[in-house]
């Protein structure tokens, strides 16, 4: 397939994926570009042949975040994992996995792929801020030998579930961030910031971050912690941690120890957090090597309805590999990865990820890796460009200005692609180009989405 074929029909499925009608299958990607009539095996083989490389489109989207931020200021990303869920038995890489939204008294299992993703913030003209993905990798698991399996086979499973570890996964994939920011010769290389959850707080991270990177991340609220070692023996053995240090629970419960006040921003409003600070410290977790300091957030109060009873939120204990970073732009970048959970949601519910019947062991990763692509290159788009919404009902005033959500900038691509052909045009005076002509940029095609949503 020729170069400017396959550009063409890549950019083809990006717009499809974004403004798609019914569900997001490579079926419904091509009844949307008015492909249904057509050889639709060169669109299938963009993913099974490996025609397309996701990584490619989400280097595009991280150096158009890294523009957006200051000359030094850091590359702040969070990072959690996902299941897109699964019925087929015969996918690659899908398992039963434990739902997240499951009770904690009762947790259910489900068929599905884990992926990691990557998201970093972006700057946007109207003031916002925004969590847009560079990253989407899957991470699926080995599959378990037979018991009739031989001693050989066994040891090669354990030692391919130990690679395979989310958390051997979410490692790799700050590495290849970290080499890409340094390695990149369009832009300088600049700090990294990772946000985790307490999934990620751990050894494997801790102990084997890349330089130039910094971990900030929630721990439990009995944690051991130390402090530095004062004094070093004249024999024996290096001393690398002191004594016992408050746990976060106590931290939180001492009252000898006042809070501060600090102004963040949470979603569209600015709010007041009390917060406690503590280090340096050390933990086992992270190694003797590693100074770590401990920001205790206190329970922050809300009101479900104007007058109603004021209740409290948990408390959050968090980390930072940075002993020096200062609080306010801690507690700040913990705030910002609460985004990553609504870029999760929007890929589900809107853009339809997951979708595709897909088996091929390339088309499993690409196609998922492209759709978050197709989302990451709408976020940049409209952080980069001052939109505004499409007219909102009389009945519903906005006092305040708010940021645009994902279906508001999916409304307006839609209104851009298809307003033309919803008004009256005098398409009855075009005529088809001929074969000699170069391949004309795709459309998508309203009568053919409209009808496929509709079946």
């Amino acid at each position: 397939m020729a170069s400017a074929d396959r550009v063409n029909r890549v950019r083809a499925h990006l717009l499809a994926q974004l403004v798609c009608l019914g569900r997001h299958t490579v079926t419904g990607l091509l009844a949307t570009n008015g492909q249904l009539q057509s050889d639709w095996s060169a669109d299938y083989r963009l993913y099974s042949r490996h025609r397309i490389e996701p990584a490619e489109l989400f280097s595009q989207v991280r150096r158009g975040v890294q523009q957006s931020l200051g000359t030094q200021e850091a590359l702040t990303v969070a990072m959690d994992d996902s299941i897109l869920r699964k019925s087929g038995r015969k996918i690659p890489g899908v398992g039963y996995r434990r739902d997240p939204l499951s009770p904690p008294f009762h947790v259910n299992l489900v068929r599905g792929m884990r992926f990691v993703q990557l998201s970093a913030l972006s700057r946007q003209r109207d003031g916002f801020s925004r969590m847009i993905p560079i990253d989407f990798q899957q991470a699926p698991l080995p599959a378990r030998p037979s018991p009739q399996a031989s001693a050989e086979q066994q040891q090669a499973y354990k030692r391919a579930l130990a690679t395979a570890n989310i958390n051997c996964v979410g490692l790799e994939r700050v590495a290849t961030l970290r080499r890409q920011l340094d390695e990149d010769p369009c832009l300088p290389a600049r700090h990294l910031r990772v946000v985790v959850d307490g999934r990620f707080t751990n050894a494997k991270l801790l102990k084997n971050l890349p330089p130039k990177t910094t971990l900030i991340g929630r721990i439990r609220r009995d944690a051991k912690l130390f402090w530095l070692p004062q004094g070093q023996a004249a024999t024996g053995r290096k001393r690398l941690y002191g004594q016992a240090a408050p746990t976060p629970q106590e931290l939180l419960s001492d009252p000898g120890v006042e809070y501060q006040l600090l102004q963040a921003q949470l979603g569209a409003r600015s709010c007041q957090f009390r917060v406690k600070l503590l280090g340096p410290l050390r933990a086992l977790q992270a190694g003797g090597n590693q100074n770590l300091q401990l920001l205790v957030i206190a329970p922050l109060g809300y009101r479900l309805r104007k007058g109603s009873k004021l209740l409290y939120r948990q408390p959050a204990f968090l980390i930072c590999t940075d002993p020096e970073l200062d609080p306010q732009s801690l507690l700040q970048s913990y705030l910002w990865r609460w985004d990553i959970e609504i870029n999760f949601r929007d890929q589900k519910t809107l853009l339809g990820i997951g979708e595709a019947q897909v088996r091929n062991p390339h088309s499993v990763q690409s196609q998922p890796a492209v759709a978050v692509a197709a989302y990451g290159l709408l976020l940049l788009a409209a952080a980069q460009a001052n939109l505004q919404a499409l007219s909102q009902p009389k009945w519903r005033p906005d006092s305040e200005p708010k940021r645009l959500s994902t279906a508001s900038l999916i409304n307006l691509l839609r209104h851009e692609l298809w307003n033309a052909s919803i008004t009256k045009t005098f398409s009855h005076f075009s005529s088809d180009p001929g074969d000699d002509h170069n391949p004309l940029k795709p459309q998508p095609d309203l009568r053919s989405a409209l009808f496929y949503a509709a079946a």
